[in-house]
C-alpha cells in the first residue's frame, strides 16, 4: 500500500503537458491517480487542440503554446513546480523552462521531442516522417493543421479498452507548431534537473534519434525506460504516476 503524501510530507505540483493531437483530456487517468495521493495536478489544453480546436488558425509559431503553458503556471502561481512534457510537448516544455525555470523544480521529458535553439520539431524528426505529415497536409485541403492519422504512434491497439475514447478526442495539430523554431535564450534545460523518460513497450522509431542524443550528449541528464508505449497515461496511468512521483521526490531529496 502505498504512503501517503501528506504523512511523508511530500506534495508536489505536477504540470502536464500533452503531445500533439491530444488535449489536457488525456492526462485525465494520471492525474487523478495523482491527485488521489495528495497532488496538485494542472494538465491544461494548449490552444488549437482538444476543447481548444476552434483556435487553430491562432496558433501562428510554437510560441503560442509555450506561452499556454507560461500563463497558467504563472496564473496558477505553481512554484516548485514538476514539468512533464510529453512527446511534441517537449518542445514546449524546453520553451517554458527557458522563460521561467524559476518557477519549477524539475523538468520530465516523456518519450518528448526535442530540439536546440533555432530547430524546428521538422528539423529533427526523420525525413520519411515529415514528408508523410506534409503529404496528409496537401491532401487534407488545408495549409494550417495536420490531420489526425488514427491511432499510428500512440503505441495503443484497436482492441485497448480506452482506444475509441482516444480516437474521438484526437484532433488536428497547428502545422505552425512543427515549422517554426524553438527559440532559447539558455542553454536546453536553462540549468534545471531533467529525466529523459523512454516509452519502450513498443519504442516509437520516429524518435529514436532524438533519444541517440540524449544518451550521447546529455550524461547530466536522468534516463528512465517504462514497460509500456508512447501513450503511457492512457496505456499505464498508474506505473507512469508512479515514476513521476519517485522523479518528484529525488529532485526534492537533491536539494
Amino acid at each position: 500500500m502505498k504512503s501517503s503524501p501528506q504523512q511523508n510530507g511530500t506534495r508536489f505540483n505536477f504540470v502536464l503537458i500533452h503531445g500533439a493531437w491530444h488535449g489536457g483530456w488525456v492526462w485525465r487517468f494520471v492525474a487523478d491517480e495523482l491527485i488521489a495521493r495528495g497532488h496538485r495536478v494542472v494538465a491544461p489544453t494548449m490552444t488549437g487542440l482538444g476543447e481548444r480546436h476552434h483556435l487553430i488558425a491562432s496558433v501562428t509559431s510554437l510560441d503560442v503554446n509555450i506561452e499556454d503553458i507560461v500563463n497558467v503556471i504563472e496564473t496558477e502561481e505553481l512554484n516548485d513546480a514538476v514539468l512533464v512534457g510529453h512527446s511534441y510537448g517537449g518542445l514546449v516544455a524546453s520553451g517554458v523552462a527557458d522563460r521561467i525555470a524559476h518557477m519549477l523544480r524539475t523538468i520530465v521529458f516523456l518519450d518528448s521531442l526535442l530540439a536546440q535553439s533555432g530547430q524546428s520539431a521538422f528539423d529533427v524528426l526523420p525525413a520519411s516522417v515529415v514528408d508523410e505529415r506534409m503529404a496528409s497536409v496537401g491532401a487534407s485541403g488545408q495549409a494550417i493543421a495536420m490531420p489526425v492519422n488514427d491511432l499510428k504512434g500512440t503505441g495503443i491497439p484497436d482492441d485497448h479498452p480506452q482506444a475509441e475514447w482516444v480516437r474521438r478526442r484526437l484532433t488536428p495539430h497547428p502545422l505552425a507548431t512543427y515549422t517554426t523554431p524553438l527559440q532559447l535564450e539558455a542553454p536546453l534545460g536553462n540549468g534545471l534537473p531533467c529525466t529523459y523518460v523512454h516509452c519502450a513497450n513498443p519504442s516509437y522509431d520516429t524518435l529514436a534519434p532524438v533519444r541517440e542524443q540524449v544518451r550521447s550528449h546529455r550524461p547530466d541528464w536522468g534516463w528512465e525506460s517504462i514497460d509500456t508505449g508512447h501513450d503511457a497515461m492512457v496505456l499505464a496511468p498508474e506505473l507512469l504516476a508512479d515514476l513521476l512521483e519517485r522523479l518528484a521526490a529525488a529532485s526534492r531529496a537533491a536539494d
